[in-house]
């Protein structure tokens, strides 16, 4: 890899972290209760963006930098596992199942509906 490519890692991935934290908060202070739904949104986010670069077969350099430095810094497992642990720990098992279940579902949903637009887009 050259010194373009990983100046690529280092500014995409600096402005998905910095917008999944402006959605997540955007998010968190429009809903009330403890489930994570900033982390949910920008998750689903990150899975119909991240399935739809899928779908355009970009270019192998092109698609490391918007796949992984950009959305893979944009969407979070770890916070998204944190915050289930912490909704079991505060005996909210309902939400805790929830957020994995949701999460996951949705998530595949939007992978697949990003991945079929990419291709429409693409012309396959």
């Amino acid at each position: 890899m050259n010194v373009l490519v990983w100046s690529g890692v280092l500014v995409l991935g600096g402005l998905g972290a910095v917008a999944r934290f402006l959605v997540d908060r955007s998010v968190a202070r429009r809903t009330a209760g403890s489930f994570p739904f900033g982390t949910l949104v920008v998750n689903l986010s990150g899975a119909l963006v991240l399935g739809f670069l899928t779908g355009l077969a970009l270019p192998h350099e092109v698609a490391l930098l918007a796949g992984t430095a950009l959305i893979g810094s944009y969407t979070t497992f770890s916070t998204w596992m944190l915050e289930t642990q912490r909704l079991g720990e505060e005996r909210q098992a309902r939400h805790a199942a929830a957020n994995i279940f949701v999460s996951v579902s949705l998530g595949l949903m939007a992978a697949a509906a990003g991945m079929w637009l990419g291709m429409a887009v693409n012309g396959n």
